[in-house]
């Protein structure tokens, strides 16, 4: 059997065992069987809680319902790996595409995850750089409620980049 795996009911061998009943009530140092038997009255299980001592403890209880628990407690300690997202605008961008694109920048950020900004040039548009500066400083202010500024907006070759983290 394993070993951190209790036993339950009819695999459990020694006999007294010092049983706790259901609502935590002390039933003290009874045979196996007695303690079988009240837990069937009761609709539940005889599991063993503490084996190594003398006698072994044994707690009348829904193992399911136990080890359900258990799994959700050891669950719990899940944390969000932050992801880097990255949302590419262009300096004519349309007031509607900025639109989408923001909202996209406020979900991820709303999942905990940081978000790269790039605004992209080509060609000509690259004399009008400042154009992508306003740009980045319109989303900078429209997202403040929930991001902060972890890279500010720098020239990076042919493109701004600039990156948030949720608040």
């Amino acid at each position: 059997m394993d070993r951190n795996q209790q036993r339950i009911n009819e695999s459990i061998r020694v006999t007294p065992l010092r049983v706790i009943s259901d609502d935590g009530e002390q039933l003290g140092v009874i045979t196996r069987d007695e303690a079988l038997e009240k837990a069937r009255e009761a609709g539940l299980d005889l599991v063993e809680v503490a084996p190594q001592e003398k006698p072994p403890v044994c707690r009348i209880m829904d193992f399911g319902k136990f080890k359900y628990q258990q799994k959700k407690r050891q669950n719990k300690g899940h944390v969000h790996q932050s992801k880097n997202k990255e949302i590419r605008l262009r300096p004519k961008i349309g007031k509607h595409d900025f639109e989408t694109k923001r909202d996209r920048a406020r979900k991820f950020l709303g999942a905990r995850d940081k978000v790269i900004c790039s605004v992209i040039f080509r060609g000509r548009e690259n004399a009008h750089v400042e154009e992508g500066f306003k740009l980045v400083q319109r989303l900078i202010e429209e997202l403040e409620d929930v991001s902060k500024v972890e890279q500010p907006a720098k020239m990076a070759g042919r493109r701004i980049v600039m990156v948030l983290a949720p608040k």
